[in-house]
């Protein structure tokens, strides 16, 4: 049941690329342009977090919890280093490989973490499923691309791959904190304060953004929120070790359906990876 919970997230996951995208052709790839997508998108999925917190808690509010105020500063500092390197990275790093850094360490750390740190089983369908992800995503590298920003490369990998981790300690330890659905709340609430904050000190030209922008980046903050949140709660039956590896494969598996219905059709090594992707996941799934 709870691979139907994640195929939903990764659905979302996989749909929400096309208002990044749309917003990004509007407004550019400016640091004013990135807090303000990063403040409405949040603002809009603290509204939809917040609305589905009090729902499963019967309307009453959650006693305050250092432990998750602690870990949502934690997480938010990790996104916030995350879109620094992939601000960096737009003008100085091969863009193929920078999604390949992205989608291995969001799938590698947690991983390794899971197996390691948090007691998880290795098992021969996570081990494959592992190695045919890892193979598909060498298939989506471009030749002739721009080289060089290996610190950008690891900080993407790093930061990435944090945000698992993070999702893991929270749900591991058995300590006084919030529900699930207040900790996404709390989460969401930060990183928009801590973007407004970040916009006033800002010093590049003021622009209006136009009302459509605004729909792509709360479109975009909707979706992720509470794609994110579904992960959260999957994490409390499934293993990182396994959940997101099948998040990595199927992410791949939904963006390139989604290119079909675009003018960007996916190449003969789009849907090698895919195959391998899926044959990586159909392994999790059989013989975890």
């Amino acid at each position: 049941m709870y691979y139907l919970v994640i195929s939903a997230a990764v659905t979302m996951f996989g749909v929400q690329f096309f208002f990044n995208e749309r917003y990004t052709n509007s407004e550019g790839a400016g640091m004013r342009a990135v807090l303000r997508f990063t403040l409405c998108a949040n603002a809009a999925g603290a509204v939809i977090l917040s609305l589905i917190a009090l729902i499963q808690s019967g309307f009453r509010l959650p006693s305050f919890s250092f432990f998750t105020l602690g870990i949502a500063a934690a997480a938010t500092l990790n996104g916030f280093l995350y879109n620094f390197c992939s601000f960096q990275s737009l003008a100085k790093i091969n863009l193929s490989l920078y999604s390949v850094f992205a989608m291995l360490g969001g799938m590698t750390l947690p991983f390794v973490s899971g197996i390691l740190f948090f007691h998880e089983d290795f098992t021969l369908g996570k081990g494959v499923c592992f190695a045919f992800i890892a193979l598909a995503l060498s298939f989506t590298v471009e030749k002739g691309q721009k080289r060089g920003g290996w610190p950008y490369y690891l900080g993407i990998f790093i930061f990435n791959g944090m945000s698992g981790v993070l999702t893991k300690i929270y749900q591991y330890f058995d300590v006084p904190k919030t529900p699930d659905a207040y900790y996404s709340v709390t989460l969401a609430l930060l990183m928009t304060l801590t973007s407004a904050v970040l916009l006033l000190f800002n010093k590049e030209e003021k622009k209006k953004p136009a009302l459509r922008t605004v729909g792509y980046s709360a479109g975009y903050g909707i979706l992720s929120t509470v794609a994110n949140f579904l992960l959260l709660l999957s994490l409390s039956h499934l293993p990182a070790s396994a959940q997101y590896p099948f998040v990595t494969g199927g992410v791949m598996i939904v963006s390139t359906v989604l290119c079909l219905f675009t003018p960007n059709k996916p190449k003969k090594k789009d849907l090698l990876s895919v195959a391998l992707a899926f044959a990586g996941i159909m392994a999790l799934v059989f013989f975890e």
